[in-house]
């Protein structure tokens, strides 16, 4: 599916889940965490280059988690907001040995969105070769989300609590979309929880 590019993947899983109540990267749903099932479909794809971004408990997250391939890296900032997570993400993935010609920005706590959809995502990047392709959902778009290396720059430039979204605003930023309705589901707060539990109940 990725052939010969270097396609690198960030998972960020730096948040402390404050409205949650206890870290939503642990949350078990279908006998795993949020985030060892994200770890497990991202690592079942042929991605030249993994990191995985944490920053809140990240000792205690790290102990629960086998994250395979992935690179840890620490967020120290992480309350300063996701756009430091992703600055930490980028910058080691351009360290690695193969230097990502596009990179795909993962949250940990969107279980419903599967590889089939990651594969639409980069195939639709790689045939378009725009600046981003992101997801759409509930009339709106955001992550899963992956960026070309041509605005590379762009994403470290980020500030505070906003993240790559922003970069919509920017008049020469050409994306596309594609729909991934199951990615509107994220676990943010107890209600989200409950109905997340009820699905893993059925």
């Amino acid at each position: 599916m990725t052939g010969n590019r270097n396609i690198g993947v960030m998972i960020l899983a730096a948040g402390a889940s404050k409205r949650l109540g206890q870290p939503k990267q642990l949350v078990e749903y279908n006998d795993k965490t949020l985030l060892q099932h994200v770890i497990d479909i991202a690592g079942s794809i042929d991605f030249t280059s993994r990191v995985l971004v944490l920053g809140a408990k990240a000792m205690e997250i790290s102990s629960m988690t086998n994250t395979n391939s992935f690179q840890i890296v620490i967020n120290e900032d992480w309350e300063e907001g996701i756009s430091g997570s992703i600055k930490k993400g980028l910058t080691a993935l351009l360290d690695q040995k193969h230097t990502p010609e596009h990179t795909l920005i993962l949250l940990a706590d969107q279980p419903f969105v599967t590889r089939k959809d990651l594969e639409a995502l980069i195939d639709l990047q790689l045939k378009e070769n725009s600046d981003a392709t992101f997801s759409e959902y509930a009339g709106d778009v955001g992550v899963p989300a992956l960026f070309s290396g041509k605005v590379f720059p762009q994403l470290m430039k980020l500030q505070g609590d906003r993240g790559a979204k922003k970069l919509i605003g920017n008049k020469d930023f050409q994306f596309q979309t594609l729909r991934i309705p199951k990615a509107n589901f994220d676990v943010d707060t107890p209600k989200d929880l409950e109905l997340l539990r009820k699905q893993d109940r059925i």
